[in-house]
């Protein structure tokens, strides 16, 4: 699938970098058909050493290597990127986007290409088990568009979508989910070492059952009300913690956070279109 391909990536930060692990794990390419550009030669000898791959501090090489672009930088540094390597591109390569808010209409404004892939992945898929909401222009062929696939799936799950606009709710429920889900381990673990416990078992017993959580909505396919109510007993340790957590306006909390980053996603979009 991504045989004869070199794949580059404009930038080589934390996601580019679990991106090429994920893809050199999976057996996609050969570390010799990838290059990474980034601004710290020590961060490129760092890459180089670690998986073999060649790694530069210009993004002009890099862009003109690769037959697949993945831009992997900053929101707020990509506008320079973009204008940096736009001769660099051919008009068929496939630009991958990974930056947040950072609208297709934009992209192909700013490079002059028409096969864009727009993805939203997040901070899990460095362990590989992420989950990637993507979506393409219409040039993106269908050998594009299962090469796309292939290199998100190395991040852990991907869905596609047809509308762009559900970018925007995927950066709010997923891409930023995972922060949700830490600081609420966190106050869990510190009401945890507020009882007695160490903060090392508090950690292990929280780890632990956040993810029997999950394995057991999946495995069951309930829903987690049916959970929820399948370990609350009236009257129980279960049914005064819920009332405590609904007394305090959980769910308004969490799904005014959600809206919030949407909305900032949103904005992050409209100002770079201006």
């Amino acid at each position: 699938m991504l045989i004869d391909t070199t794949l580059s990536f404009i930038g080589s930060g934390t996601m580019a970098e679990a991106m090429i692990k994920g893809i050199l794990t999976n057996h996609l390419i050969q570390a010799r058909d990838i290059i990474a550009s980034g601004p710290r030669p020590e961060r490129a000898q760092e890459l180089r050493g670690r998986y073999g791959i060649r790694a530069v501090t210009d993004n002009k090489v890099a862009a003109d290597a690769g037959k697949i672009v993945v831009l992997s930088v900053k929101p707020q540094t990509l506008p320079q990127v973009m204008t940096e390597i736009r001769d660099n591109l051919a008009p068929r390569d496939l630009v991958i986007s990974i930056v947040a808010g950072m609208r297709i209409s934009v992209i192909h404004r700013e490079l002059g290409v028409e096969t864009i892939v727009r993805a939203m992945p997040n901070t899990p898929g460095q362990v590989g088990c992420g989950m990637t909401v993507w979506t393409a222009t219409d040039a993106v062929d269908e050998q594009m568009h299962r090469q796309a696939q292939a290199i998100l799936a190395a991040l852990g799950k991907e869905l596609y979508v047809a509308d762009e606009s559900y970018l925007d709710m995927a950066t709010a429920l997923s891409g930023t989910g995972p922060a949700y889900v830490f600081l609420f381990m966190e106050a869990l673990v510190d009401a945890g070492v507020h009882m007695g416990f160490s903060r090392r078992v508090a950690q292990e017993l929280v780890y632990q059952t956040i993810e029997g959580s999950v394995a057991i909505a999946r495995e069951t396919g309930l829903h987690p009300t049916e959970l929820r109510n399948r370990v609350t007993s009236p009257g129980g340790t279960s049914a005064e913690a819920l009332y405590q957590l609904e007394k305090g306006g959980l769910r308004t909390v969490i799904s005014k956070a959600v809206w919030a980053a949407y909305q900032r996603s949103k904005a992050l979009g409209e100002l770079a279109e201006k």
